[in-house]
């Protein structure tokens, strides 16, 4: 899969030698076809979520405060803040916090300096009661303690560019959070308005480097992203409903057991195929 509007013609050579191409979404049948890879070749066979294991009845929540480093709502805190970090549009006063969960790739651990760095560089002006408080997780969640980190939050946001399949919004889900998520994609999958809050999509942008340099993917819409936080926050059992119908979502269509009846199903079409 992709996280991209396309696929390299390397890629598309290759899927082209297959006998199928499996891939997750709709969004990808589309994407793959268009970047020619053959359409009879290519079958969607969506993802599973392990809906046990991602149970919320079965977790306490974990202490984040604990684990995370306060790097933003402190009372010496400078008093300026940068463009985009839309979490400083809340205030000491509205009674939420940011955690966000990190993990370097192709880059340095250092993403609380980064943050108060983008941040002081902006000229906001600070709320009278102060910044909310905003933690880095930049320490190693052992996968057994993921639903923990689930159950104490109280909304999943994932406002990303693009994303293959979008594993932590699923887990999310399963765990009955209300998520925010770019709605494009795999996402597209199973995002709904009645089980979700999609973002929508300002515009697509070109990436400029890496292995997909070329390809496009979204920019998501900075200022519903404002509003649909706030939102969450002043609607508290709109987004529990929503999360409950995630939930359910999740157990009705990507629970292993659904998801082993679509794969066996396709791999009996083949064996037919190959008996004749």
């Amino acid at each position: 899969m992709f996280e991209t509007d396309r696929v390299n013609p390397e890629h598309v050579k290759r899927c082209n030698q297959m006998d199928y191409v499996w891939v997750p979404t709709e969004f990808h049948v589309s994407t793959f076809i268009q970047s020619g890879v053959d359409k009879s070749k290519v079958v969607k066979i969506v993802q599973p979520i392990d809906v046990k294991f991602f149970d919320p009845l079965k977790y306490e929540p974990l202490n984040l405060a604990s684990i995370g480093k306060l790097v933003m709502g402190k009372t010496t805190q400078n008093s300026k803040v940068k463009k985009k970090f839309v979490f400083m549009k809340f205030s000491k006063a509205d009674g939420v916090a940011l955690y966000l969960l990190t993990n370097p790739y192709h880059s340095d651990r250092d993403f609380g300096n980064k943050i108060v760095e983008f941040v002081e560089k902006s000229g906001m002006q600070k709320p009278v009661t102060g910044w909310a408080p905003v933690y880095v997780i930049d320490t190693h969640i052992a996968q057994i303690e993921l639903p923990r980190v689930y159950k104490a939050a109280d909304a999943f946001v994932l406002p990303s560019r693009g994303e293959g399949w979008g594993r932590p919004l699923v887990e999310a889900m399963a765990m009955s959070l209300p998520v925010i998520a770019t709605n494009w994609s795999g996402p597209t999958e199973y995002l709904t308005e009645e089980n979700s809050y999609p973002l929508p999509v300002d515009r697509m942008s070109d990436i400029m480097e890496g292995p997909f340099t070329g390809h496009r993917w979204a920019e998501p819409s900075v200022s519903k992203l404002r509003v649909l936080m706030r939102h969450v926050m002043n609607n508290v059992e709109e987004a529990k409903v929503k999360g409950e119908k995630a939930r359910e979502d999740m157990i009705t269509r990507f629970s292993p057991e659904i998801v082993a009846n679509i794969v066996t199903k396709h791999v009996q079409n083949i064996l037919q195929k190959v008996d004749k």
